[in-house]
């Protein structure tokens, strides 16, 4: 750690006397206050610093003028009047690392005011973590301007920020790095307060909304949350994003405006399912990745035994996503037909290239009933969809059973560019069963195609 001489800083005040004796200084006291200062940091811990500097009435306070000053373990009390000192310096500060233990909760007011404090000493860089009161809320502690810092990290459990009116001057100016643990925030509001802003990473986020940033500078944004709602993003200079979180309404929006962006993962799992239309059939699990240029869409859908309340409209849903070009579609069936459900999405993806269908055929205690809703509409076997996109197809967990034969025929019919197709069967199937049998009677009939069917026995 390198240190400047500073003409602020206090010099010694005369020779030390030889090996201390008679009434010279001695030699430790006699050490210059700026070779103190690089013992000091080499502690990294402001009260061992203070504690050190007990050695010298001389030094006394020296510690103060330290460049990187970190506080752990400290009583609030305490860490009010430390820093009350530190303000009073001056100096600049190029670190200031605050971290309040768990066992003191801290009243909104009370962080509010230990904040004040950090942004008088005017850090560079700001570490702050603090415990919120274990009210069933958030509560909001307003934030003040941090002119001076560039990085900034706010680990603040069971609390809100907020920022001061814009007349005010709140906000971070120079921050290029923000990082936000535990407490929710407005986005929109945060983002315009950080002009020069590049990386932002906000974990175990709750109850944010939409997650809307326009930002001229940002390059990497990474979210993780519940109780999310949609993404209103603009940003020309994005070029990673991740997002993972839950979702509890229906009515996700999404825009997506980042012409630069290269690595993208967002996934996302419903508390409460998207029905869709007039089925038993919910989405409880999506994610979209940018994978060596493209996008690639998983979707999760499980059926239930009962008709489910709600409807949506998964074409619109879809449509708001980037334009993908690889799907895989993960249906946990319970033992009901799938096809009209495959159908059913492969109608809103039609540009895709490539198609992975996973099945899950969980053991229930009741097999599907005869004119079981899941086959509804019954006339799905005969329809057409336009893939002509479409060049491989992956197939994992067939039983051989009619209906998915009948998929196979449809997925063929429909995808005159298809050039591969994989089928993995269930390991709970024999390859020697009919229905395997009709797979291949199917798959020979078409001669420009590469196939192959793989068994786990």
């Amino acid at each position: 750690m390198e240190f400047k001489s500073d003409p602020r800083r206090r010099r010694v005040a005369g020779p030390c006397g030889p090996g201390g004796a008679g009434g010279g200084v001695d030699r430790i006291s006699g050490l210059p206050d700026d070779l103190f200062l690089h013992v000091l940091a080499r502690l990294r811990c402001a009260r061992a610093a203070a504690h050190a500097s007990l050695l010298s009435r001389r030094w006394r306070g020296l510690w103060r003028y330290l460049p990187e000053l970190t506080f752990r373990e400290i009583a609030p009390v305490a860490l009010d009047a430390a820093l009350a000192q530190v303000a009073r310096t001056e100096l600049p500060l190029s670190l200031l690392d605050i971290d309040v233990p768990p066992g003191h909760r801290l009243s909104p007011a009370r962080v509010a005011s230990l904040l004040r404090a950090a942004a008088r000493a005017a850090p560079a860089e700001l570490n702050f973590v603090v415990w919120g009161l274990p009210e069933d809320r958030p509560t909001a502690v307003e934030v003040p301007r941090f002119h001076r810092a560039t990085s900034v990290k706010f680990a603040m459990w069971n609390l809100a920020i907020t920022l001061p009116d814009e007349a005010e001057g709140g906000g971070f100016p120079v921050a290029e790095k923000l990082s936000i643990d535990g407490c929710s925030f407005d986005f929109g509001a945060l983002i315009s307060r950080c002009p020069r802003l590049r990386l932002l990473h906000a974990r175990c986020i709750d109850g944010i909304g939409t997650i809307t940033v326009h930002s001229p500078t940002i390059e990497s944004l990474d979210v993780d949350g519940v109780s999310l709602g949609g993404i209103d993003i603009v940003a020309p200079l994005l070029k990673k994003f991740t997002l993972m979180g839950s979702y509890t309404r229906r009515d996700l929006s999404v825009s997506f405006s980042a012409p630069m962006v290269q690595d993208v993962h967002w996934s996302a799992h419903f508390s409460t399912w998207w029905v869709l239309t007039g089925s038993m059939w919910g989405l409880c699990r999506f994610s979209l990745c940018l994978e060596e240029g493209a996008y690639r869409l998983h979707l999760r859908i499980e059926a239930q035994d009962f008709w489910l309340t709600g409807d949506v409209n998964l074409k619109q849903k879809i449509a708001q996503f980037p334009c993908f070009s690889v799907l895989k579609l993960s249906l946990v069936t319970c033992g009901h037909i799938y096809g009209a459900t495959a159908l059913n999405v492969l109608e809103v993806c039609t540009d895709i290239k490539r198609l992975t269908l996973v099945i899950y055929d969980l053991k229930v205690r009741k097999p599907c009933q005869q004119n079981c809703r899941c086959d509804q509409p019954y006339n799905w076997r005969n329809q057409n969809i336009p893939l002509a996109a479409l060049e491989e197809v992956e197939i994992e967990g067939f039983e051989g059973a009619e209906h998915e034969v009948d998929l196979l025929k449809l997925i063929l019919r429909c995808a005159p560019m298809l050039k591969v197709m994989t089928v993995t069967l269930s390991d709970e199937v024999s390859p020697c069963i009919s229905g395997c049998e009709e797979i291949c009677r199917v798959l020979k009939a078409c001669p420009s195609l590469k196939w192959s069917v793989y068994s786990p026995h």
